[in-house]
């Protein structure tokens, strides 16, 4: 009869410690002791309970600014936070399942629309950025970076069309030294402008007949002032005509 009793009650504890496991469960932290909780921990139903997201509100305003979301990983797939702490989520940070970031999203105007995002290699250096200036959903800048993370290039569709039509060159010290301009639609440069010490313009080349061909050279003194034009009337790749000023 004792051994039977003892049997119900092992029987008992079993079935409470398994209601326990299949319980979902959330565990609420105070991070830095105010009396105040600011963090969230959702765990998944049945043994081996998995991170289901995590949830933060680090300026104690009650409201969550940074939830965590997991995807069966140790590491977060997905971040999202509130950075004006409106109570609305204006970036999104995705991550490989090792932890490693390879994109953000923002929305830096804090409207509600994606106009930003960010791109990183297997090494987590930033190699590109995409903007959306006039927030149609369409990107109309682009940046692009070396393995440094330093700004090397920027294209522009500046008429919003769907198409580049200019381009920036920066050198290895982050000075913009040259500006491509396609001035007829075709997205080829028909135009290219030369600076020294990013603002100061030097020379300007043109392809006027738009066949690959620069035919006009300007050059300018460091003042700015226009100094010197030289032609290529006829387009056979020989100056037949200089301006001097």
């Amino acid at each position: 009869m004792k051994s039977k009793i003892i049997g119900i009650i092992l029987a008992a504890a079993a079935i409470q410690a398994y209601a326990l496991d299949a319980w979902p469960e959330v565990r609420k932290i105070d991070n830095n002791f105010d009396g105040k909780i600011d963090q969230w921990q959702y765990f998944s139903d049945g043994p081996g309970k998995e991170i289901l997201k995590v949830e933060f509100d680090k300026n104690g305003d009650g409201l969550i600014d940074q939830r965590d979301l997991y995807d069966g990983n140790k590491f977060p797939a997905r971040a999202e936070m509130d950075r004006n702490f409106d109570g609305k989520m204006d970036q999104v940070q995705y991550y490989t399942k090792e932890g490693k970031l390879t994109r953000v999203e923002k929305d830096t105007k804090f409207n509600g629309k994606i106009d930003w995002k960010e791109f990183y290699d297997a090494n987590g250096r930033l190699n590109k950025i995409e903007i959306d200036e006039n927030q149609d959903g369409q990107t109309d800048v682009w940046q692009f970076y070396d393995e440094n993370e330093k700004l090397v290039r920027r294209e522009f569709d500046s008429r919003q069309t769907g198409k580049v039509n200019r381009w920036e060159h920066f050198s290895s010290g982050g000075q913009l030294e040259s500006v491509d301009f396609d001035t007829n639609g075709d997205q080829k440069p028909d135009q290219w402008q030369y600076f020294k010490n990013s603002s100061i313009l030097e020379k300007v080349t043109f392809d006027t007949n738009y066949d690959g061909k620069v035919d006009r050279w300007e050059s300018y003194d460091p003042s700015g002032k226009l100094v010197r034009v030289e032609l290529d009337r006829n387009h056979d790749g020989k100056v037949d005509e200089i301006h001097e000023k």
